[in-house]
C-alpha cells in the first residue's frame, strides 16, 4: 500500500504523539509499505523552532524508509493561545500545499480538525481516497473542558469542523473505549469506529535501577522520587501536586521532580516559589533517548488528568510507565479508560482528581509498602509487553488500512 500520513507531531518533536506515530511509521515501512508523512517542524511543546528547521518553508527526506515532509512553523511562545492557532493554521496550509502531487492510496489524518481540516480536504474529499480519521482527543468536549471554546457559536463551529471530517472519513479509529459516546454524539456509529489502543517502545523503555546519569546529573539518589514526566498543561491538573508536596513537606526523603514543559509551567513554578516548596523539582524536557533512565528514577510515576478530562483521554505516557516497570499512582475520574486498564493490569493505584490531601495519603502508604511498588511495576511491564507493543499496532493498522482500502476498491 502507498500510505499517507497527516499529524502534527514526528519525532525528533517531543510531543506525545511524535514518538507513536514514528514508530508506526517505521515499522509499517519496514513492512514493505510505501509511507509519506506531512508533519510539523518540531515545535513541542514551547513553541519555539531551533535554526536548522527556519531554513525552508516545506522539507523532505528519508527517515529509516519513511518519506518525511516537515512543513516550517513561525517560532512563537506557545503558551499563547492565539500563536498556537497561528501555528496550526501555517500547519493546515502548508500541509495542504504539500499533499498535492503526493501518490497514495489511503489516508491516516489524526485529529482534530484544528491542525488538519484543510489537508484532510485536499487529501481526501477532493481526491476521493479511502481514509482512516485517527482520533486521540474527544473535540470539542476536551477543550470546552479546559476552557479554550467558550463561547457557544466557537463550540458549534468546532464540533461541526471535526464532524465533518469524522463523515467524511471511512473509518474513525479510537485509542479508548471512552472515546465511543463522544463519537456517537458526533454522529459516527459503531460499524465505523475501530478501536487500537496506543502503543510503547517496550525494546527502548525497559526497568532500570534509580541509579542512573540522570538521577546522578539531578542529585535524585537517596530521594524517594515521585516523578511527573510529559506535558506540563492546563488538562494535567498539576496544582494538586504541590499542594500534595506542601503536604509531606516534613518527609525529607520524598521529592516531587516535574520533567517536561508546557502553557502552565511557568505558574507553577512560581506558585511552587511562593510556597517555599524544597521537595519540589522542575526538570526541562529530555531527550527522547533519555527517557528510560527518567522513568526509571521515579519510586512512583504520577498520571494526572483534572476533574472531567479523563472521560475523553487516554495518556500515552501511560504505556511508558507500565514499560518502566515503575507503579502508577493515578488522579483521575472514576471509572474513565485510564482507571480501568491500571486496575486490569494491577500496575497502580487510582484515586479520584483534584484530591490533594488523598494524593499525598496515598504516596505515604505506597512509600512505606516496597513490595507493593515492586509487585505493581513488574505487573505494568508485563502489560506492556503482552499488549501495547509496536509490532502489534503495526500489524493492527495494517489490516484496517487494507481492509479499507478492500472495501472502497470492492
Amino acid at each position: 500500500m502507498k500510505i499517507l500520513i497527516i499529524g502534527s507531531l514526528y519525532e525528533p518533536d517531543l510531543g506525545p504523539s511524535a514518538p507513536l506515530f514514528t514508530m508506526l511509521s517505521t515499522h509499517l515501512a519496514q513492512r514493505g509499505h510505501q509511507v509519506t508523512v506531512i508533519t510539523m517542524v518540531p515545535h513541542y511543546p514551547s513553541g519555539r523552532i531551533s535554526a536548522e528547521f527556519r531554513k525552508t518553508l516545506i522539507s523532505s527526506g528519508v527517515e529509516k524508509g519513511v518519506h518525511v515532509i516537515r512543513i516550517g512553523l513561525p517560532s512563537v511562545d506557545r503558551s499563547k493561545l492565539l500563536y498556537r492557532f497561528l501555528q496550526y493554521f501555517c500547519y493546515q496550509v502548508g500541509a495542504t500545499v504539500a499533499s498535492f502531487g503526493q501518490e497514495y492510496d489511503v489516508v491516516l489524518a489524526a485529529n482534530p480538525f484544528l491542525t488538519v481540516w484543510l489537508p484532510f480536504v485536499s487529501s481526501v474529499v477532493l481526491r476521493r481516497k479511502p481514509s482512516i480519521y485517527s482520533v486521540h482527543d474527544v473535540y470539542p468536549d476536551v477543550g470546552v473542558t479546559l476552557g479554550i471554546f467558550r463561547n457557544r457559536t466557537v463550540i458549534s463551529a468546532a464540533a461541526s469542523l471535526e464532524r465533518f471530517c469524522l463523515d467524511r472519513s471511512t473509518r474513525v479509529r479510537i485509542l479508548s473505549e471512552s472515546f465511543r459516546p463522544g463519537m456517537h454524539a458526533l454522529g459516527v456509529p459503531d460499524s465505523r469506529i475501530s478501536l487500537i489502543y496506543d502503543w510503547v517502545d517496550t525494546t527502548l523503555i525497559q526497568p532500570l535501577n534509580g541509579g542512573n546519569s540522570f538521577s546522578r546529573d539531578f542529585h535524585l539518589e537517596g530521594r524517594f522520587v515521585i516523578l511527573y514526566a510529559g506535558n506540563i498543561g492546563r488538562s494535567q491538573g498539576l496544582e494538586q501536586v504541590l499542594k500534595a508536596a506542601e503536604h509531606l513537606s516534613s518527609d525529607q526523603e520524598i521529592l516531587f521532580v516535574l520533567v517536561g514543559d508546557g502553557a502552565a509551567r511557568e505558574a507553577l513554578q512560581e506558585q511552587a516559589r511562593k510556597s517555599q516548596l524544597e521537595n519540589v523539582m522542575f526538570v526541562p524536557f529530555q531527550p527522547r533517548e533519555r527517557l528510560p533512565e527518567v522513568l526509571g528514577s521515579a519510586d512512583i510515576s504520577l498520571v494526572l488528568l483534572s476533574k472531567g478530562i479523563g472521560y475523553s483521554s487516554l495518556p500515552s505516557k501511560l504505556y511508558s510507565i507500565f514499560a518502566s516497570g515503575r507503579p502508577v499512582l493515578a488522579s483521575i475520574d472514576k471509572g474513565c479508560e485510564t482507571w480501568e486498564m491500571i486496575s486490569k493490569a494491577d500496575a497502580g493505584i487510582c484515586i479520584a482528581p483534584e484530591e490533594p490531601v488523598l494524593l499525598a495519603e496515598t504516596i505515604t502508604m505506597m512509600k512505606n509498602n516496597a513490595a507493593l511498588r515492586k509487585q505493581l511495576g513488574q505487573n505494568g511491564r508485563s502489560w506492556a509487553e503482552k499488549h501495547h507493543s509496536p509490532q502489534s499496532a503495526a500489524e493492527q493498522f495494517e489490516r484496517l488500512l487494507s481492509s479499507v482500502l478492500a472495501g472502497v476498491e470492492q
